[in-house]
C-alpha cells in the first residue's frame, strides 16, 4: 500500500438525532465535533436516521407524506381532473352521436 493516500480509519460515534441513540463504530468519516462516550472522547457524526429510528427495523411506520409526487403534481396543476373531464365529455358526445 502507498503511504499517505488513505484516509484515517478510527473509532467514531454516530448519533441518531431523532432518537438520541449513539453507536460506536469505526469509520473514515471526518468530523470537527467530539463527544465523550464510555469514558473516552471520540469524533461525533450526527445522522438523521439509523437502525434505531428506521421504520423497517423498528416496525413502526411513519407517514410523513400521504400523497406521492405524482398526486401532488396532478393536484397542483389540475392535471388528473382535466384528463378525466375530457374523457367524460368525449364519452357523452359519443353516446349522443350514437343515439342520433
Amino acid at each position: 500500500m502507498k503511504k499517505d493516500i488513505h484516509p484515517t480509519y478510527r473509532e467514531v460515534v454516530f448519533l441518531d438525532t431523532s432518537t438520541q441513540t449513539r453507536f460506536l463504530t469505526r469509520s473514515t468519516v471526518s468530523s470537527k465535533e467530539t463527544i465523550e462516550h464510555e469514558g473516552k472522547e471520540y469524533p461525533l457524526v450526527k445522522v438523521e436516521i439509523s437502525s434505531a429510528s428506521h421504520p423497517f427495523y423498528t416496525g413502526k411506520m411513519k407517514f410523513v407524506d400521504s400523497a406521492g409526487r405524482v398526486e401532488k403534481f396532478q393536484k397542483k396543476y389540475n392535471w388528473g381532473k382535466k384528463k378525466a373531464d375530457e374523457a367524460e365529455t368525449e364519452t357523452v358526445e359519443e353516446v349522443k352521436v350514437a343515439e342520433s
